[in-house]
C-alpha cells in the first residue's frame, strides 16, 4: 500500500507543470515587428491623409480617432480579456475628476498638436524633433519635484539637445509654426507623463496602467475635449466634399490602424528589456525617416543627418547609462568574435541572429506594404516617385 502512494504524485506532477501555454507564445520579435508596423503606419497614414489626400482637418481627425477608441475599448472590455487589468485600478469619481480629466486634457493637447504638425513639417524632421522628448520629460520631472536635478543626467542630455538643434538648423523647409506645434506636443506629452506620477501618487495600479487601459479611461475625456476644440477651430470651414473625397472606409481604416498601435503596445509590454525597447525605437524611427523620404521625396541635409545621429547617441546614453553602454558594447564584440570563429553551435543561428533577421524581414515587408499602398493608391505619389527617379533622389 505504501509503495503505491508515491506513484500517484509522480503521475500528477507532469500535469501540474504542463507548459502548454508557453509552447504557443510567440517570439518577442513578432511583437516588436507588430509595434514597428503599427507605429510607423499610423504616422505615415496620418501624414498622407492630412497633407496629401487633402483632409485638412487635424482636430476633427483626432476627435474621430478618440471616438473610435472609446467605442472599441468599450467593446473589447465586454468581449475580451485585453482590458481585465482595469479591474485592478481603484477608479473612483474623485480620482476620475482629480486625475483622469486633467491628464486626459493634456493627452488631448498632445494628440492635436501631433496631428497639426503634419500640415507644416516633413515626417523626417518631425521624428528628429521627437528625439528631444526625453529632455522635456526630464525637465518636467524636475519642475514638479518627481526627480532631483542631477549634473550627470544633465550632461547626458546635452548630446540630445545639440543633435536636435543641429537637425533644426539643417532643415531646408523649416516652418516656425510647425516647429512650435511639435514643441507644444512634446511638452504636453512630457507634462502628462509626469502628472500620471503626481496626480495618481499612492495608487501604483493606476500609475502603471497599460496603453489600452489608459485609453479606456482617457479616450472619452479627450473625445469630448476635442469635439469642442473642433467646433471652434474647424467646423465652420469643414466641407462635406472633403469627406466624400476621402471616403468613410479610409477614415475607418485610419482609426483602426491608430487603435492597433495601442493593442500592439499592450502585447509588447513585458516582452523585452528597456534597452531593447530603446534600440528598437531608434530602428523604428530610422525606418520611418527612410520610408518618408522615399514617399514624399523629402530633402535631408548632411547637417540634419549628423544632428540626428548625435541625438540618437545621446538618447542611448541617457536611456542606458555610459557604463552599461560600454558593457553591452564589449559583450557584443565578444559575441561577434565567437560567431566569426565558431560559426554558431551545431550550425544553427543564435537567438540574437534570428531575432535580428526577423526584425529585418518585418522591416522590409513593412516598407514594401507602405510603398505598394501609397504608390498604388495615389496619383500624387506616382508623380513624386517619377520626379524622385529623375532627380536621383529616389534611391512613417
Amino acid at each position: 500500500m505504501s509503495s503505491s502512494r508515491p506513484s500517484s504524485p509522480a503521475q500528477v506532477l507532469p500535469l501540474t507543470e504542463k507548459p502548454a501555454s508557453a509552447s504557443y507564445s510567440l517570439h518577442p520579435a513578432f511583437y516588436i515587428g507588430a509595434w514597428i508596423f503599427f507605429s510607423n503606419s499610423t504616422i505615415l497614414f496620418n501624414k498622407w491623409l492630412l497633407d496629401t489626400a487633402g483632409f485638412k482637418y487635424p482636430v476633427i481627425l483626432t476627435c474621430w480617432h478618440l471616438i473610435f477608441a472609446t467605442v472599441a475599448t468599450q467593446i473589447l472590455a465586454r468581449t475580451t480579456t485585453l482590458l481585465d487589468n482595469r479591474h485592478q485600478v481603484k477608479m473612483t469619481g474623485r480620482t476620475y475628476l482629480r486625475a483622469v480629466v486633467p491628464i486626459g486634457l493634456l493627452y488631448s493637447g498632445s494628440l492635436v498638436c501631433s496631428n497639426l504638425v503634419y500640415m507644416y513639417l516633413s515626417v523626417a524632421f518631425i521624428q528628429m524633433l521627437k528625439a528631444g522628448a526625453p529632455v522635456a520629460v526630464l525637465f518636467a520631472s524636475w519642475a514638479f519635484g518627481v526627480a532631483d536635478p542631477d549634473l550627470n543626467t544633465l550632461y547626458n542630455i546635452l548630446f540630445i539637445v545639440a543633435g536636435v538643434a543641429l537637425a533644426s538648423l539643417g532643415e531646408i523647409e523649416f516652418s516656425i509654426v510647425g516647429f512650435m506645434f511639435q514643441i507644444a506636443g512634446i511638452v504636453f506629452e512630457a507634462v502628462r507623463l509626469v502628472m500620471i506620477q503626481v496626480l495618481l501618487k499612492g495608487d501604483e495600479s493606476a500609475q502603471k496602467m497599460d496603453p489600452l487601459v489608459s485609453l479606456y479611461y482617457y479616450a472619452p475625456v479627450c473625445a469630448v475635449t476635442n469635439f469642442f476644440v473642433a467646433a471652434i477651430a474647424e467646423f465652420h470651414r469643414f466641407e462635406y466634399a472633403d469627406f466624400e473625397k476621402t471616403g468613410f472606409v479610409i477614415l475607418i481604416l485610419n482609426a483602426s490602424v491608430a487603435f492597433g498601435l495601442n493593442v500592439a503596445s499592450v502585447f509588447l509590454i513585458g516582452k523585452t528589456s528597456s534597452l531593447v525597447m530603446t534600440l528598437t525605437g531608434i530602428l523604428k524611427n530610422i525606418l520611418l525617416i527612410g520610408v518618408s523620404v522615399l514617399i514624399w521625396n523629402t530633402s535631408v541635409s548632411a547637417m540634419q543627418c549628423f544632428g540626428y545621429l548625435l541625438a540618437l547617441f545621446g538618447l542611448v546614453v541617457y536611456s542606458t547609462g555610459l557604463d552599461q553602454l560600454k558593457t553591452h558594447a564589449a559583450n557584443t564584440l565578444i559575441w561577434a568574435r565567437n560567431a566569426a570563429t565558431q560559426g554558431g553551435d551545431d550550425g544553427r543561428l543564435s537567438p540574437l541572429v534570428r531575432r535580428t533577421l526577423v526584425i529585418a524581414v518585418v522591416a522590409f515587408v513593412f516598407v514594401a506594404l507602405v510603398m505598394g499602398y501609397m504608390y498604388g493608391g495615389s496619383r500624387d505619389f506616382l508623380v513624386a516617385g517619377a520626379a524622385a527617379a529623375q532627380d536621383g533622389a529616389g534611391g512613417q
